[in-house]
């Protein structure tokens, strides 16, 4: 236990001016404010999308699509984001459900979360399903700049073996990963192995990730004229959710394909300040420049919750008030505003931390949680020599307690992490 009664689970610019606002304030305000922060619910406004009946063991079941863009997939308005599960039946009754992306990645569980989608989706037809997968290149923890072990080579070594692990010839979606800076996501070793990589027919898309400094990322990802989609955390808690809101409707309208992550605010555990996952689903897909969202569930209970967000993806006057209540409470998840870096003497990869702290409390993922601060190379003694932490997160996290809380992952042996 820890001192406050948890338990640790063993188990930029914009580069160039726009001729005009995508989305004016006038616009998107058209919808009703909660009087507090930046949240407020938008009009549906008739999105592109369509419904279409789907056969469940005899059962006839509505499901909403949109198009992903100009890569012109239709898609599930609800995905899976197969991170944190390496349950094959949850994927396989996922897909038997009418999902049809699986999005994962080549660091997911050191490999394990691409094994078992392919141990699931070997002997189905290959129009059946969709996989979008992500490759990611040494970054310097603190700059996010990428270090010299980002190379062309590297990043065709990582994706070819996760092609060997899912067992397929390519994928769908092939992913820059976890770009945080506009210099970065034109970063050419990353762009000429992804050309190559196409080329040679091992991917159909091109894609980039971002979960910290979104916006910057996500118009540097339309200004580079290279990617088809952008995966972006986009959630009802942002403080920074209209520029948010703003690029992607930019990258929508510049027809990149947007998928959401992030949705229930970095996990489904619903923690304090999540009552209704299904309300902060739908809250995002309010937003008609938002194709489809790949929420990580893990249980086949959270399955059924995002099945009937499948069907019905409009809001009621309970879940809006419920959203309202939840819109100003603290959770577990960072923002990434990186404001915390300039303030810690010591230098430490704060930003990292509190992911690793969400994997373990939110994500209840503790294998991911003790690979993430393993792999920081963090001294052996932390926060000793402040006496007062000097950081002031703007999320309230009391940054001192929750580094010395999680940094405690290092000391369990992994043959105890389940």
């Amino acid at each position: 236990m820890n001192d406050r009664g948890e338990e640790l689970i063993h188990g930029g610019e914009r580069g160039g001016a726009m001729e005009k606002k995508v989305i004016g304030r006038r616009d998107f305000m058209k919808s009703t404010l909660a009087g507090f922060g930046g949240f407020y619910f938008l009009t549906l406004n008739e999105p592109k999308q369509e419904e279409k009946p789907f056969d469940i063991k005899g059962k006839e079941k509505k499901r909403v699509y949109r198009t992903l863009g100009r890569t012109g997939l239709k898609l599930p308005v609800i995905n899976m984001g197969v991170m944190n599960s390496d349950n094959p039946n949850l994927i396989r009754t996922a897909l038997d459900s009418g999902i049809q992306l699986l999005d994962t990645a080549h660091a997911y569980m050191q490999g394990r979360n691409e094994e078992v989608i392919g141990s699931v989706i070997k002997g189905r037809p290959r129009d059946s399903y969709y996989i979008g997968s992500k490759v990611s290149l040494p970054q310097d923890r603190i700059t996010g700049r990428y270090t010299e072990g980002a190379t062309e080579a590297e990043f065709m070594k990582k994706l070819d073996l996760s092609l060997k692990r899912l067992g397929i010839d390519h994928v769908d979606i092939l992913y820059h990963h976890n770009v945080s800076l506009r210099e970065s996501a034109s970063y050419e070793p990353v762009l000429n192995a992804m050309a190559k990589a196409k080329k040679a027919g091992k991917f159909r898309f091109a894609g980039i990730t971002t979960h910290t400094n979104e916006p910057e990322v996500i118009h540097a990802a339309v200004d580079a004229k290279f990617y088809d989609v952008v995966l972006t955390a986009y959630n009802y808690q942002q403080k920074h959710v209209a520029e948010v809101r703003d690029a992607i409707a930019r990258a929508s309208q510049a027809g990149l394909g947007v998928v959401g992550m992030k949705a229930i605010r970095g996990g489904y555990q619903q923690t304090p300040s999540v009552k209704s996952s299904a309300a902060a689903l739908k809250w995002v897909l309010q937003d008609p420049h938002v194709h489809t969202i790949v929420p990580g569930f893990t249980t086949f209970d959270q399955l059924e919750v995002d099945l009937a967000v499948m069907e019905d993806i409009n809001l009621n006057e309970s879940e809006k008030k419920e959203l309202q209540k939840e819109a100003s409470l603290p959770g577990l998840y960072c923002q990434g505003c990186r404001e915390c870096l300039g303030q810690c003497v010591a230098r430490l990869p704060i930003p990292d931390l509190m992911r690793a702290y969400m994997y373990v409390y939110d994500y209840r993922n503790l294998g991911m949680a003790q690979d993430l601060v393993v792999s920081l190379g963090l001294p052996l003694e932390l926060c000793g020599d402040c006496s007062r932490c000097p950081v002031k997160c703007p999320s309230g996290f009391d940054v001192k307690a929750k580094i010395r809380d999680i940094v405690r992952v290092r000391e369990i042996p992994t043959e105890y992490i389940v």
